[in-house]
């Protein structure tokens, strides 16, 4: 059922009941990050707005955990076992949280949003469990299976965690999120094919690389000629998840789906971009202005 919204009371003076300086930092944090996602919530009243901007924290803290984007002394497989005791520590803090248990301002906020709007604790461990699969040795051609549930811990159990913040739980919004988080994700695999190749990833799947004679090798991989052919399929697997997604959006609340349809918009205007400039070229850099970026929101909104 969606969540409506609540009457503001005297009881309640900061969005959540949060203490402004917890909010303000966890809006730092996000800030700080450089993303454009802050922007794109402004559209949410602020108790939703600094919902999405904790889980956001969240996702981005673990997220440079499993990157090596954090400071560390260490180097190799000593660094490789940091980042995996970080995100052990992140389970165990998430655990904390769902036993009422907080020590700083994200905590604070986190606390907040997932008793307010009863958030799951499964899809924040799937998140972490997701950036797991990213912190030791770098995925190379995963099969099938593999593929499917990387995308549903880094990307799905997020939008699982985020229609709730919307304010639509229902059957129909968990499809959106299911269909989403994959889309984006999968675009996210195709755009950036060359750059996980630079750093020895490689997330195509490994029975689509020999189907078309492609050495599951990320070295190698730019080159070989058909790589064009595996492309084209994972860009048809996208497109229908994004078809499937906003299909469900039909069926929920309209506007708890403001900001999903925003980001589907947005992200399949990316999608479309790179099929225009074709397969044969995934070294040559394919940009979509902010103007391109909008038009695939309003197409989003008229789907």
């Amino acid at each position: 059922m969606p969540v409506t919204d609540p009457i503001r009371t005297h009881d309640e003076p900061t969005p959540l009941g949060c203490d402004p300086a917890d909010l303000a930092r966890v809006e730092a944090i996000v800030r700080q990050s450089g993303t454009s996602f802050a922007a794109g919530m402004r559209v949410l009243p602020s108790y939703r707005r600094y919902g999405m901007y904790a889980i956001y924290a969240f996702c981005r803290i673990v997220d440079d955990i499993a990157d090596g984007d954090t400071p560390s002394s260490l180097s190799g497989a000593g660094q490789i076992q940091e980042r995996m005791a970080q995100l052990e520590a992140w389970h165990a803090r998430i655990a904390r949280l769902y036993n009422d248990e907080t020590r700083d301002a994200l905590d604070r906020v986190l606390h907040a949003a997932i008793r307010f709007f009863a958030l799951r604790k499964e899809d924040f461990d799937a998140v972490i469990d997701g950036m797991t699969m990213d912190a030791g040795s770098p995925i190379v051609a995963p099969d099938e299976e593999t593929l499917d549930l990387y995308c549903d811990r880094v990307a799905s159990a997020v939008g699982r965690l985020s229609v709730h913040v919307f304010g639509d739980s229902s059957e129909h919004a968990k499809r959106v999120a299911y269909h989403l988080g994959r889309a984006l994700q999968l675009t996210n695999i195709l755009r950036d094919v060359a750059v996980d190749a630079r750093t020895g990833r490689l997330y195509l799947p490994r029975d689509l690389l020999m189907r078309f004679d492609v050495p599951a090798d990320p070295q190698q991989v730019l080159v070989a000629p058909g790589l064009a052919g595996v492309m084209r399929i994972m860009a048809a697997r996208a497109q229908d998840h994004f078809r499937e997604a906003f299909s469900s959006m039909k069926k929920c609340d309209r506007r708890a789906m403001i900001p999903a349809r925003m980001m589907g918009g947005s992200y399949l205007a990316i999608l479309n971009a790179l099929e225009r400039r074709g397969w044969d070229h995934v070294l040559t850099p394919s940009p979509v202005s902010k103007l391109g970026k909008a038009a695939g929101v309003l197409r989003a909104f008229a789907a």
